[in-house]
């Protein structure tokens, strides 16, 4: 915090220093935290929240078995889950960051740790970012840009949500590194690198990049308004009138005139950095509170529009070259989010002033409000940036504006749904606010570059800050950690302000040397100290306020080894049943309906959903359904069961005893009439399981439903004797249960969880059976039934439906990453059916004919056969691949181009300068031309 002056001549020393530092600080507290927490890896405790368990996780498990060539399927398209989804989509939305490949370094049962690991890399990496965007705004001392480098990596942000959800912490890198391309851009430097970076910001997480380009172009502006430098092409004019080559007698400006001047000081011991306070060679003025840099010259540079213009082409020449480039992933998934099952319409509700100023404080969590914590110290920098006179109004305005501005457009419907991209979210409902905790730290950075600010400074940010804090007093937010956190960072925050404000009057060696270290002690002691603090309570409250799996543990391993002994694919399916967490066949293998992606095809849910699947999610998380006749649909020839050996606990590795069955069912293909008469058009899951499957194997009797005085319930039906009792009650919270039989629970609750059909029991001699319902207190609706919620199934005709559907389906089915052959009998006529879902991207053909969009039965693959043919071939390619491949091309072009100009530009440059300039020694400013 007090003045430094470099000694280097290379500003990327300090830059390195600063990065290298923010990451392993960053590194370490974020280790810390959970280690104090107890979670995994240094604890026993499930760091598993939510999405991080039932997404990521198994995400990242499927992704390693990719990369070492052990999973069925390739980029294109993913045999595991769903029945065969789009990999490609997935991929873009959740495994496309350059972090993600570090999980092939690590065995196969140590997915947690390597998720971990790619989780730490990317928050030290955005620490590092930051650290050194800081020293490209403004030269300081590097610790302190390393200290609040380390605060907008570990902020609130990133603890309440990014933590959990690691693919947004690619935009948290992002943001920095395109503030820097707007930097570039800005002085007409790096035409090549900028829309490199932002392709791969871009290709890393389009979601979040998308948040930190619009962060990026705010931070431009604020720039280009705020600063006199506007372009490397023409020299800038001095505030005394001439450019800078021209005064030293060369074409360009000399390095050794503004170095030397760096040294000068003012009578109150500040530096003065003639080469620009940020480093770079801007002039925002550091010396006069209007702007001047207290000279009697002009504030502004001559004819600055245009130069200002030419900065915003350039900026937007490389993002859209960037986006360009990431276009052949960034177009998959636009493509994919049109065709996803799409989710009830959320309303945004802002949240309360007094929330919103909660989240500014330590151990602070929820999910309803912006987490904005950066630190009380660093927040308390940023409020000092109005009142530090040290600083020229213009940045102190443009800064103060910017901020409030990106503020209010947290809180305000039209700017939320432009920030996500003209949706409002399920779920976290500010997932920007990374961006505004990212601009709050380069204002407190821009206070603080050149030295503590003054005592009045101080006393306006702290003014501010006691005021917010007290009316955050009132939110539900606060924890029993906020305030004690807070004033103890503050003490400590005080004490770093006295010692460096003794520094800048002190007289002594040693004092001098002594107290700057120690001001920079204090501050990163109170930064880390809330920073742990913010970490450890933010894990607690999560586990104990939302969802969470289990780590992974035996019961995973277990069914990981029994998967793989018994996987037949694609003579069959293996379908591994349900495992704790969600995307079970990703974590254990095999191939079953289980699927959790924010890309679930809407065919797809919609299909099982329609079959009695359940559903969690919305929708967009299908569940595996222990039913024999949709085993039969999907060819699932092997079943594992689970029972769990101990409840589930956040402490304790789950363990369970697995069960293994194999029951004969038709191939992958089967051939089925070409216009078969529907059997029945009841609109129930039993007539839609037996329309697909082309046979009928219900009996789906008339309920005669009896409601009791207590809200309990009867179902009086009757079926043939030994048959199987099937329930089916999809919106249904309780328990059902035959008359002698155990209650099967049902957990129905629409529309976030669809509950499946489930079996009771068999039908007794007497053939008839009694259903007694107990809904669940406070369930609504308390007792919604179908209008035929029970189904008798009679083994006998399943048996015989099997058989038949074997004799005439494929004799040979064969599948390589993303095509399905399969060989028929010959003289096949009808439609061979596939048992993988008709989502966009699929092109079928029979025999030799060439392929086109797959046709579509009950939302099944279909390809017409007319006899002829002996085998049909089914092929899938990504909607958009075309497309994006094709912009992606044009993008590279401009590429090309854009760095074929710049190399032309740079060597006519050099001619000029070689027949017409000669290098002269810097005058004197006295000697300047005026």
């Amino acid at each position: 915090m007090p003045p430094a002056a470099e000694t280097e001549h290379s500003p990327s020393r300090p830059r390195l220093r600063a990065a290298a530092g923010a990451a392993v600080l960053t590194g370490l507290l974020f280790c810390l935290a959970g280690r104090l927490a107890g979670s995994y890896p240094f604890g026993p405790r499930t760091r598993n929240i939510v999405d991080l368990g039932q997404q990521y996780l198994p995400f990242h498990a499927y992704w390693r078995t990719l990369l070492t060539g052990e999973s069925h399927g390739d980029l294109f398209l993913n045999w595991t889950s769903g029945f065969g989804s789009n990999f490609l989509g997935d991929f873009g939305t959740y495994l496309s960051s350059p972090f993600d490949l570090l999980v092939v370094l690590f065995p196969v049962d140590r997915t947690e740790l390597a998720l971990y690991v790619v989780t730490t890399a990317k928050i030290a990496t955005a620490a590092a970012a930051m650290a050194a965007l800081l020293l490209t705004l403004r030269r300081g001392p590097w610790p302190v840009a390393a200290v609040l480098g380390t605060a907008y990596a570990l902020s609130g942000w990133t603890f309440n949500y990014a933590a959990t959800v690691p693919m947004w912490l690619d935009g948290l890198v992002a943001f920095p590194l395109l503030c820097l391309v707007g930097e570039w851009a800005r002085k007409g430097r790096r035409p090549v690198l900028g829309p490199l970076v932002v392709a791969v910001a871009w290709f890393a997480n389009f979601y979040t990049a998308y948040m930190a380009t619009i962060g990026a172009g705010v931070v431009l502006v604020v720039r280009l308004l705020t600063t006199d430098d506007t372009g490397s092409d023409r020299p800038a004019v001095t505030r005394t009138g001439a450019a800078p080559g021209r005064a030293s007698g060369a074409g360009t400006a000399t390095h050794d005139a503004t170095h030397d001047a760096d040294r000068a000081r003012h009578g109150d011991g500040r530096l003065r950095d003639p080469d620009g306070p940020d480093g770079s060679g801007s002039s925002d003025g550091l010396d006069g509170p209007d702007g001047s840099g207290g000279s009697g010259g002009p504030r502004r540079t001559v004819g600055q529009r245009r130069p200002r213009l030419a900065a915003l082409l350039r900026a937007a020449r490389s993002v859209l070259i960037g986006i360009g480039l990431a276009a052949p992933l960034v177009v998959v998934i636009f493509l994919a989010t049109k065709v996803a099952d799409p989710t009830p319409p959320t309303a945004f509700a802002p949240a309360a002033w007094t929330d919103v100023l909660a989240r500014f404080l330590p151990a602070t969590a929820s999910v309803a409000t912006p987490a904005l914590f950066i630190g009380t110290p660093a927040l308390a920098l940023a409020l000092t940036l109005p009142f530090n006179t040290s600083v020229a109004a213009r940045v102190r305005t443009g800064w103060a504006v910017a901020i409030v501005l990106v503020t209010l457009s947290l809180q305000w419907e039209p700017t939320h749904l432009i920030w996500h991209a003209g949706a409002s979210p399920n779920g976290i409902p500010y997932r920007q606010t990374f961006v505004l905790c990212g601009l709050l730290l380069m204002a407190a950075w821009l206070s603080v570059a050149r030295g503590v600010p003054r005592p009045l400074a101080l006393l306006g940010g702290a003014g501010l800050l006691v005021f917010g804090a007290r009316a955050a007093a009132v939110s539900r937010d606060i924890d029993r950690w906020t305030y004690p956190a807070a004033v103890g960072a503050m003490a400590l925050a005080v004490l770093a302000a006295v010692a460096a404000l003794l520094a800048r009057g002190a007289t002594g060696r040693r004092a001098r040397r002594l107290l700057p270290v120690l001001a920079v002690g204090l501050l990163l002691a109170a930064q880390t100290g809330e920073i742990i603090v913010t970490g450890k309570r933010t894990e607690e409250q999560q586990l104990s306020k939302v969802s969470w799996s289990p780590r992974v543990g035996p019961w995973h391993t277990d069914m990981t080894r029994a998967v793989a002994e018994k996987d037949a694919w694609p003579r069959h399916r293996t379908d591994p049943g349900e495992v704790p967490g969600g995307n079970d066949v990703l974590l254990v293998g095999g191939q079953g309906a289980d699927y959790y992606s924010s890309l679930t095809a809407d065919t797809y849910s919609r299909t099982l959903a329609g079959l009695g699947f359940g559903y969690f999610a919305k929708g967009r998380h299908p569940v595996s359904l222990d039913n024999p006749v949709t085993d039969a649909i999907f060819s699932i020839g092997t079943r594992m069961r689970s029972t769990p050996k101990a409840e589930l606990a956040v402490d304790r590795l789950p363990e369970a005893g697995i069960t293994v069955t194999d029951t004969p069912v038709p191939p992958l293909v089967t051939v089925h009439p070409t216009d078969p008469r529907p059997r029945t058009s009841a609109a129930n899951a039993f007539a839609r399981q037996e329309r697909m499957l082309g046979h009928t194997v219900y009996e789906v009797p008339a309920a005669r439903r009896t409601d009791a005085p207590d809200g309990t319930a009867t179902l009086d039906v009757r079926c043939p004797a030994g048959s199987e009792v099937w329930f089916w009650a999809p919106e249904y919270q309780g328990t059902a249960a035959l008359a002698d039989g155990p209650a099967v629970g049902f957990a129905g609750r629409l529309p976030a969880v669809l509950g499946p059909m489930q079996r009771l029991g068999t039908v007794p001699a007497t053939g008839a059976v009694r259903i007694r319902l107990l809904p669940e207190d406070g369930a609504k609706p308390r007792l919604k039934l179908p209008a035929q919620p029970v189904g008798c199934l009679e083994r006998q005709r399943l048996t015989s439906a099997v058989r038949d559907l074997t004799a005439t389906g494929a004799t040979e089915v064969r599948t390589t990453g993303h095509t399905l052959t399969a060989d028929l009998p010959a003289g096949s006529t009808g439609t061979a059916v596939l048992a993988v879902p008709r989502i966009s991207g699929w092109r079928c053909a029979a025999g030799d004919a060439p392929l086109a969009p797959a046709h579509s039965r009950l939302g099944l693959l279909a390809v017409p056969l007319d006899g002829k043919a002996t085998s049909v071939t089914c092929s899938f390619r990504p909607p958009g691949v075309r497309l994006g491949g094709a912009v992606g091309a044009a993008a590279l072009a401009a590429l090309l181009a854009t760095a074929v100009l710049h190399r032309r530009r740079g060597r006519a440059r050099e001619g000029r300068q070689e027949f017409t300039a000669r290098a002269h020694r810097a005058r004197s400013p006295e000697k300047s031309a005026v």
